[in-house]
């Protein structure tokens, strides 16, 4: 426990250790692939209990900075800093100019973006997307699940539900590259104007799956978002829904203070 100093509790030991190393990872005293010090070593460093050096690890594997491997210890990440996830990425203009929204955002940050498609085609909609589409659940949809990847790290995993009925004639959203803009451009093209897109976030822990799909460590953070993409005509056509690796991401929204 801290001790009062001027009617203020003072830190923790343990969160100076945390504070100092994360501020070496920062600095790049701590370089990307570099294993953090064992705890022997930063017991002998800081004259500090083992069970102090312990408490000072979580906090710093709480920043998102390292990830443990069993038996080897902590190491710093090699990804690369996070990138901004505003809420203008949807913007008519992007699309008009050809970008679809990951690939203007990664653009805009100086990152290398790719996307890796895994699955295109038809499937029984899930009780979820369904229900957010107005459909029964295992209606026929078509389903788009994505890789994202940024700088070559996988970031990002998303599956985009389609209404049959809005796609069938849109043969662009059957194919792996749906064309400059991506698949809101081929919609709008088809008179499907966009009113709005209301996203739901849920932070969580991944899955072994999820983990390992998204190269994380096991029970790392992540940020499950679900996105609705509204029309004029108030209907969703697309239900999409997108896994994070949370430490990759900030989010950033423009809020109205007025009516």
């Amino acid at each position: 426990m801290g001790t009062a100093v001027g009617g203020e509790r003072a830190v923790p030991r343990y969160v100076q250790i945390a504070e100092e190393i994360v501020q070496q990872i920062r600095a790049g005293v701590l370089k990307p692939g570099e294993m953090v010090p064992s705890e022997s070593e930063l017991v002998d460093r800081y004259g500090v209990s083992g069970g102090t050096i312990r408490k000072a690890m979580v906090e710093v594997r709480a920043s998102g900075l390292v990830e443990t491997r069993h038996g080897k210890g902590s190491i710093v990440k090699d990804r690369p800093p996070v990138r901004h996830r505003s809420s203008d990425r949807f913007r008519r203009s992007h699309r008009q100019d050809g970008k679809a929204a990951y690939l203007a955002e990664s653009a805009q940050s100086g990152a290398t973006a790719k996307v890796s498609v895994l699955y295109i085609g038809p499937m029984e909609a899930p009780e979820d997307a369904a229900e957010r589409l107005g459909v029964s659940a295992g209606t026929q949809v078509l389903a788009r699940r994505r890789l994202y990847f940024r700088n070559g790290t996988p970031v990002e995993t998303a599956t985009s539900y389609l209404p049959w009925d809005v796609v069938k004639d849109i043969p662009e959203l059957f194919a792996e590259n749906p064309g400059g803009g991506g698949i809101y451009a081929r919609l709008e093209d088809h008179g499907h104007e966009f009113a709005e897109f209301v996203e739901t976030l849920q932070a969580r822990t991944a899955s072994k799956a999820e983990a390992s799909e998204l190269a994380l460590s096991p029970g790392a953070p992540v940020v499950h978002l679900i996105r609705e993409a509204r029309t004029t005509g108030d209907r969703v056509v697309e239900v999409c829904d997108t896994l994070m690796a949370a430490d990759q991401f900030i989010f950033e929204y423009r809020i109205p203070a007025a009516d």
